[in-house]
């Protein structure tokens, strides 16, 4: 019995576009108005941006882009474990029944994805067993920027290495929750698309065709066969990490060649990048298959 890695990524030479989904405005509690917020992150070189505010869509229709693509969305907050609404239509009712919910959001042409597992003192806004019940979301956050200054813990890897072990195929995003001006850039996602309309960057964010990030940035990914090579040149150490977050490999420097084994027992890898302090970058896993 052999492997196949399946490759979220193109080997086509695309442009990478750098991007938020969850900001927040003065339209509920965020540091500014939605034009300074959209001013903001174009001052940043971010390609694109979702504004999330709580139970609120802050429609882009009408508002200066400044060079952004703009797509609506907002955090369905009320009720339950915030969910982020993405490429929004309408405001879906905050159900306490998140299922609910997340069958709306599909309903509409949307997706999902769970906000911040690890906030609060008892590090866990969304227990694990309702992440496991739910189905049909895209992802989660395995990195939100506001959580680094309030309780509980702003990286989620452990939820999503757990999730991905009992066999969930699902993506993880990196995202600021910008709610003071300080929290603006610290958490984005790269996304590889052919062009940098809605559409595009919707396709590439459902299917995986990107990495998450708050300060690494990956210049290389590279799929041969079995073997990745991912190189990011501001990373001290690249790691790979298979279920339940055990590590296969890992190099100090700024590139690693990894060959997943024919007899392999895991269903899958994921790359991550250290850079300087907490700066990391977090490829979306390569699933592995069974021929």
């Amino acid at each position: 019995m052999g492997v196949v890695l399946l490759n979220p990524y193109s080997s086509d030479s695309l442009p990478w576009l750098k991007g938020n989904l969850h900001a927040h405005t003065s339209n509920s509690d965020g540091p500014g108005a939605p034009q300074e917020t959209i001013k903001a992150y174009a001052a940043l070189k971010h390609d694109f941006l979702m504004l999330s505010d709580h139970d609120f869509l802050t429609e882009p229709a009408a508002l200066d882009t400044h060079g952004l693509t703009l797509i609506s969305g907002n955090e369905i907050t009320a009720n339950g474990p915030h969910v982020l609404h993405v490429n929004a239509r309408s405001l879906v009712p905050p159900d306490e029944d998140r299922q609910k919910v997340i069958d709306a959001i599909a309903a509409e042409g949307g997706f999902s994805i769970i906000c911040h597992p690890n906030w609060e003192a008892h590090f866990n806004h969304c227990p694990q067993e309702r992440l496991v019940a739910l189905q049909g979301y895209a992802g989660i956050e395995i990195f939100n920027g506001v959580v680094t200054w309030l309780e509980g813990c702003a990286t989620a890897t452990d939820r999503w290495d757990r999730l991905l072990a009992g066999g969930r195929r699902i993506w993880g995003f990196a995202n600021d929750d910008c709610h003071r001006e300080e929290d603006v850039g610290v958490g984005w996602n790269m996304v590889q698309a052919e062009r940098g309309n809605a559409a595009d960057i919707m396709h590439a964010l459902r299917t995986g065709r990107f990495y998450a990030s708050n300060g690494v940035e990956i210049d290389r990914i590279e799929v041969d066969g079995n073997t990745v090579t991912v190189r990011a040149k501001d990373a001290h150490r690249i790691s790979v990490f298979s279920d339940y977050a055990r590590r296969q490999a890992v190099v100090d420097g700024p590139c690693i060649t990894y060959t997943v084994p024919e007899d392999a027992a895991f269903r899958y890898v994921r790359f991550e990048c250290a850079g300087c302090g907490e700066k990391k970058a977090w490829t979306q896993p390569f699933f592995i298959e069974r021929t």
